[in-house]
């Protein structure tokens, strides 16, 4: 199943469609369990010393989190490494690329969630990672790949079937855990300290150096395109149906709203809460609608000749002028350095079709 953050309607409409359809240390030592509450700096504790300031000195402790339950509360909690994690496991397609791009991919014993396409430069690393469910996964097929660190989405550490155990329940078994913070509050600022914390955890400092730099001269580019442009606004579309409209406020999105303001677009909805109705979209009048395909999913192409042909539409910019573009479910809600990718797809689609 497709099961995404409670908080916002989109992720509770794909997760009932997809349900209908469908680390780091010897066996002695022991996570921290004590909650943190210091704010997450994305520092780690550790001193590196004098002449190895690229070398992960051990025991490392790292800030991060734990969640309470479904869509619960997240609150820091320390982990502490007494060395690099020999046997991972990424509760999402999105999460196990990036460890691929640090060059980990042996340290990978299982992935899961695949409802994207996989990054093209690492789908030959990709297919050496044992599969544990195409869809989530849940605890017990976890723990039975014996994992030092459980690494990925936070909102899928939790006790359910989608759900791969709780924070606590994980470093209880000896487990640590790793919540990327693009998936509570995020920004680009959250990917680029996630993969610096990784880099630290596993004692790839300067492979993670060299990907956030290039990640960032990617972000500086997109925004360089578009600089002479004017702000447009957006609408997200939920792909419920093929033929029904529903469309989510992304209020609590800040990771994708991140992403996409390197394009100057603007969320129609903003400050919105609740449901939108077609009504308000119809009021918002955005300049375009955006859509996410995932496995899975209702025919994108039929959703797009319904929305197009809807008679109740036709006053719309983003239909007069044909303005509806499509990202890949992993390049958009995966929560990883993909969004980049989906953003500049989308930069050149926009520019082959200008508004006029």
């Amino acid at each position: 199943m497709l099961k995404c953050s409670s908080r916002t309607m989109f992720f509770a409409t794909l997760s009932l469609l997809l349900l209908l359809l469908s680390a780091c240390s010897s066996n002695t030592s022991t996570p921290s369990t004590a909650e943190d509450t210091t704010s997450l700096s994305g520092a780690s504790k550790a001193a590196a010393p004098t002449g190895a300031a690229h070398k992960t000195t051990y025991p490392l402790t790292i800030e991060n989190f734990s969640i309470s339950g479904e869509g619960g509360e997240w609150k820091n909690k320390a982990q502490v490494f007494d060395k690099a994690p020999e046997r991972v496991v990424a509760n999402t397609q999105s999460a196990a690329e990036m460890l691929i791009k640090l060059g980990l991919t042996d340290k990978m014993v299982g992935v899961a969630a695949l409802y994207g396409s996989v990054t093209p430069d690492v789908a030959d690393d990709f297919a050496k990672i044992p599969v544990l469910s195409k869809e989530y996964v849940g605890k017990e097929l976890v723990v039975g790949a014996s994992p030092d660190l459980v690494l990925g989405r936070g909102d899928l550490f939790a006790d359910a079937d989608w759900g791969v155990g709780t924070v606590d329940g994980l470093n209880e078994m000896n487990i640590r855990t790793f919540l990327q913070t693009t998936n509570h509050k995020g920004t680009l600022e959250s990917l680029y300290s996630d993969i610096t914390q990784l880099g630290k955890i596993f004692d790839v400092q300067d492979k993670a150096t060299a990907f956030i730099d290039s990640l960032k001269a990617r972000a500086e580019a997109i925004k360089a395109s578009v600089a002479d442009q004017p702000e447009h606004s957006f609408a997200y579309i939920v792909p419920a149906t093929e033929d029904s409209i529903t469309v989510s406020s992304m209020q609590n999105d800040t990771y994708q709203l991140d992403a996409l303001s390197l394009l100057k677009l603007k969320n129609a909805f903003e400050g919105v809460q609740g449901e939108v109705s077609v009504e308000q979209l119809i009021t918002a009048n955005p300049d375009y609608l955006l859509l996410s395909a995932y496995s899975g999913s209702p025919d994108i192409s039929k959703l797009i000749q319904h929305l197009y042909a809807n008679p109740a539409l036709q006053s719309m910019k983003a239909i007069k002028n044909k303005q509806i573009y499509v990202t890949d479910f992993s390049q958009f809600w995966g929560y990883g350095y993909q969004i980049l990718d989906g953003i500049e797809q989308m930069e050149k689609e926009m520019k082959a079709n200008p508004i006029q």
